[in-house]
């Protein structure tokens, strides 16, 4: 928890929640230990959709398919989403998920690795979430760039690691070191590059919220 828990229990106090649809998915993907994105974070989502209205989203990581349907029921209703997703069982859940909520011609689906589906898309688009393997994030970025278009908004989730991410690197534990690493590369990536114009927020586990220049 990088924020007070006392204080980010009152702030999703005063959250509405979803449709009774994603409300009962989510409860069944914590039931299961899914991860999915915190209520913080996907505030966030649905401010940033109404703000920008985007018709071409990309996600990167679609888990049970959460964060992807989240993003069809509150962008804008005409809004293509594209999800990546590499492991086998939750391609399977994900399927059936966008089945369920009638929602697989608005929401398509590629499986395999990001690294190497990424490269085969050509497609521009204005919206793009990256919330996959964390320590993956600095190799998908070139992609990632090539995708977005012009004033378009990436968010990439889970970034700094439960306040890892500000350990010396010998305090973290010996099996998360590469991805402290990669992750603090990739920040500072974003911070530095010339094409993003990007803010760091403390919220969740860390959202990085950039612009393309």
């Amino acid at each position: 928890m990088i924020v007070d828990e006392r204080l980010v229990t009152y702030i999703n106090s005063l959250d509405r929640g979803n449709t009774d649809f994603l409300n009962q998915l989510e409860m069944e993907a914590l039931r299961d230990h899914v991860p999915i994105i915190r209520r913080e974070t996907q505030s966030l989502l649905k401010v940033l959709l109404e703000l920008t209205a985007p018709s071409r989203i990309l996600e990167v990581g679609t888990a049970v398919g959460f964060s992807a349907l989240l993003m069809s029921t509150y962008g804008p209703g005409e809004c293509r989403i594209t999800t990546i997703e590499n492991y086998e069982k939750r391609i399977s859940a994900a399927r059936e998920n966008l089945k369920k909520a009638g929602k697989e011609k608005q929401i398509t689906l590629l499986e395999g690795d990001a690294q190497k589906v990424l490269k085969t898309l050509e497609e521009p688009f204005d919206f793009i979430f990256m919330d996959a393997a964390k320590g993956q994030y600095i190799h998908f970025l070139p992609d990632i760039l090539r995708l977005l278009v012009k004033g378009g908004i990436l968010i990439s989730d889970n970034v700094l690691q439960d306040g890892d991410i500000i350990q010396s690197h010998f305090a973290v534990e010996r099996r998360n070191r590469t991805i402290y690493k990669r992750m603090r590369e990739y920040l500072s990536t974003l911070k530095n590059s010339s094409e993003l114009e990007t803010a760091i927020l403390p919220l969740g586990d860390g959202v990085a919220l950039s612009v393309r220049k």
